[in-house]
């Protein structure tokens, strides 16, 4: 298993590997899992992406007033991002093991972590507030195409983890490339970076 790769970016999203994968673990999510797995989760993280949605307005005009993004709702909101993280790459079979619930919840084989601004610029600020969404659309329409790959790629590594408990390299760095150029995109709608996400999932 490869360690975090180092990376110069204010987003570093990775995800480790592993050399082979548990086919228990693989049928029991295919099987059971909207009832242990995507039930409980995506209940308990709508009610936090509600939270994030009312910091995330507040933080705007925090930021245009104080041009400081308070520690604590930073943090949340990085926890907030570190929970569908782990959530989404047990999801799609891409890490074995119960993702764990809260936002101090970690994963050996996920790792999420956002550089802290100590100051904002106001301008960004109002910038991404006003027209984050527009300029985003590219990314967002790019990204849509590559996530079709990514489910039929799921679909494949299905088998290949039932048969022979490994997920192809390949096909595992296109899945962890699409979650960090989405882990990207919400950095910057979240005023979390200021970087303009660059029209790659690869590590920059």
């Amino acid at each position: 298993m490869s360690a975090p790769n180092k990376t110069n970016s204010t987003v570093a999203f990775h995800l480790t590997r592993q050399e082979q994968f548990s086919r228990k673990e693989l049928l029991m999510r295919t099987f059971f899992g909207v009832f242990y797995l995507f039930l409980p989760h995506a209940i308990a993280l709508f009610f936090m992406s509600l939270l994030g949605s009312l910091m995330l307005f507040l933080t705007f005009w925090t930021l245009l007033f104080t041009g400081r993004y308070p520690r604590s709702w930073f943090d949340t909101q990085l926890g907030i991002l570190n929970w569908n993280a782990r959530f989404t790459a047990s999801s799609f079979n891409c890490v074995d093991g119960y993702p764990a619930f809260g936002l101090s919840g970690q994963h050996p084989s996920v790792h999420l972590d956002i550089a802290y601004p100590e100051t904002v610029s106001r301008m960004h600020t109002l910038f991404i507030g006003l027209l984050g969404g527009f300029v985003l659309i590219p990314h967002l329409i790019i990204l849509s195409f590559r996530n079709m790959w990514v489910l039929f790629l799921n679909f494949l590594a299905f088998w290949s983890i039932l048969f022979t408990k490994r997920y192809p390299e390949k096909w595992f760095a296109w899945f962890e490339e699409s979650m960090r150029w989405g882990m990207r995109i919400n950095a910057y709608l979240y005023f979390m970076s200021a970087e303009y996400p660059p029209f790659t999932g690869k590590e920059v």
